[in-house]
């Protein structure tokens, strides 16, 4: 379960919040240089950047999803799994332009592990939607959400849908009724009504202000104590 939007008013704010099994999933946040990231530990012993910001202020985040067999994952010449992309955007080895590029040329699949689609955007406001075995979308507008769900075929993931998850549904409500000065602050109060409990619940919500080049973050869903990284401090 995750939660992802990008905000373009004043300033492009982007939202995320990280649910996660702790039983399945060994995860922790990570500071660097270059970025800031949810690391999540992988057979390789390392923690990989799958949901985070780089120092250019593009942010990357992958959201788990039911997956379909045109998207499974393969080794064949040509596919790039949707977690290299990802994590290679974070990285800052790959532009806004280069991820679209390889969306619209490339066959991207879900990792051996774990099937994902992905939410990319840049300092700019756009977003790039990644579904893989449907497709892709690039978004230039007033907010981009997604959640666990498709948002490009919402047919082939509604029979999915968690009995009282209306996630996606009070996002897009606050999302819709913001105005031009949409803030951190503001960014929060969506991932606080979002926060998810129990098993699944909502381990880490970061914000990041474009204006600011900051990020905020939250554990464990206490909004009441903040950090932040400046990432030019």
């Amino acid at each position: 379960m995750c939660t992802r939007f990008v905000y373009s008013g004043e300033d492009i704010i982007t939202g995320f919040n990280f649910d996660i099994n702790l039983d399945d999933w060994e995860h922790k946040v990570l500071k660097k240089d270059d970025r800031f990231f949810i690391g999540i530990k992988q057979p390789d012993n390392e923690y990989h950047s799958y949901h985070g910001i780089n120092k250019n202020g593009n942010v990357g985040t992958l959201l788990y999803v039911h997956g379909n067999e045109a998207g499974m994952y393969n080794h064949e010449y040509g596919c790039i799994t949707v977690s290299d992309l990802t994590e290679k955007f974070i990285k800052n080895e790959l532009s806004f332009e280069d991820a679209t590029r390889i969306a619209k040329t490339k066959k991207i699949t879900y990792a051996p592990d774990a099937t994902m689609q992905a939410m990319l955007s840049d300092i700019n406001g756009n977003a790039l939607i990644i579904e893989p075995g449907i497709g892709y979308r690039v978004e230039h507008q007033k907010y981009s959400l997604i959640t666990n769900y498709s948002v490009l075929n919402p047919e082939s993931t509604r029979e999915f849908i968690n009995p009282g998850d209306g996630r996606y549904e009070r996002a897009k409500q606050m999302l819709e009724s913001s105005s031009a000065d949409f803030s951190v602050d503001d960014a929060f109060s969506i991932l606080k009504s979002v926060r998810e409990k129990g098993l699944w619940a909502t381990r880490v919500s970061f914000v990041y202000s474009v204006k600011q080049q900051k990020a905020y973050y939250a554990l464990d869903s206490n909004f009441g104590r903040i950090y932040d990284y400046n990432f030019f401090s």
